[in-house]
């Protein structure tokens, strides 16, 4: 560094010690005997002092920075869908409150194992892993390396050193189909996440205890397994809607799926929710500006953000999640794509 650097870099701690004494109060020479831990100081005026140095991120020379900017990685599928959105949106206000910097990507030009590399060579807290396939290889990498990773909704089980974050996707989905069934739906369809992936089997299970309960038997015909995807769902909803016996009610497992279904009632001339009620799981900004209106399931996007982040900061200081799974509550938001089947009078 330069002699003028070194110069204003004094200026710039003189003045910030400065502004630190007007603050609390005291001389400076005060406030240059707490920085250099001299004892000729009261406890209380010391505490007020040292209070303010570290409110003002101010770093003893030769004394590592306590507060210098973190960084953690966020990696996706992609970034197109409603879902990815929301968790984005989750994870980046839960940085934002700890002063930690985002560093987000996806998986379609670099691999899980590309990000591992990446994570460790950026030097960051560690990788939060978002609706994607862990290889077992990247799974043992993880374990022996001691990496901190978290995985939000993976797309398989991780093992049991991996924490993974979630919602309760079973009991939500139980719920939007006990709606269905209390509107007085009795053939109901499902348009369900692919079988590999954890979070849709919860939901298919949830939909099929509805059911159970219910006394209504189980229909193949009526359930088709997608990618939680609006183009795929659009064309599983199209089977489904021209079934021999159609369903009165679809319950899809995503909003990108359920605009799917909404499509595919507008191009069979099905009006929502007078011919056909549909019901979302999520609830992301899309549901409510549907048409109509999504009734969904809702995932509470920032507290997942807000979890994983926090889970991702303790693992990084040596703190173990309590528990390998953690599962936040879900809720459930009526709006108007569902209603009483055609021909069912309200009571």
């Amino acid at each position: 560094m330069t002699g003028r650097g070194r110069k204003t870099d004094r200026d710039a701690q003189y003045g910030l010690l400065s502004s630190i004494a007007g603050e609390a109060g005291v001389s400076l020479s005060t406030v240059s005997k707490v920085v250099h831990r001299r004892r000729d100081v009261g406890a209380a005026t010391r505490a007020r002092v040292e209070e303010l140095l570290t409110r003002h991120g101010y770093v003893r020379p030769g004394e590592p920075n306590p507060v210098a900017p973190r960084q953690i990685v966020a990696v996706f599928r992609d970034l197109s869908g409603p879902y990815t959105l929301e968790v984005v949106r989750g994870i980046v206000a839960a940085a934002d409150e700890l002063d930690i910097d985002v560093v987000t990507g996806t998986t379609g030009h670099r691999s899980i194992a590309r990000w591992l590399e990446e994570c460790e060579a950026l030097g960051a807290a560690g990788l939060i892993i978002v609706i994607s396939m862990l290889a077992e290889d990247d799974q043992r990498r993880i374990v022996e390396r001691r990496l901190p990773v978290v995985l939000i909704d993976p797309l398989s089980a991780p093992g049991q050193d991996i924490p993974s974050i979630g919602v309760t996707n079973w009991s939500g989905a139980k719920d939007a189909v006990h709606h269905l069934l209390g509107l007085g739906h009795t053939r109901i369809g499902m348009v369900v996440g692919r079988a590999h992936s954890p979070a849709g089997a919860a939901r298919l299970h949830g939909y099929r205890a509805a059911l159970e309960e219910a006394e209504i038997e189980y229909d193949p015909a009526l359930v088709r397994s997608t990618d939680f995807d609006f183009d795929e769902g659009l064309r599983a909803s199209l089977r489904i809607l021209l079934a021999d016996d159609p369903p009165t009610a679809v319950f899809a497992a995503s909003d990108a799926q359920a605009l799917g279904v909404l499509e595919a009632a507008r191009q069979l001339g099905l009006a929502v929710p007078e011919d056909l009620a549909v019901m979302s799981f999520d609830d992301t900004l899309v549901a409510a500006m549907a048409c109509p209106p999504l009734s969904a399931v809702r995932q509470p996007f920032e507290e997942l953000g807000r979890e994983a982040t926090r889970v991702l900061l303790d693992m990084a200081e040596g703190r173990p999640p309590a528990s390998p799974r953690i599962e936040l509550a879900t809720e459930l938001v009526l709006r108007t794509s569902t209603s009483v089947p055609r021909g069912v009078r309200t009571p």
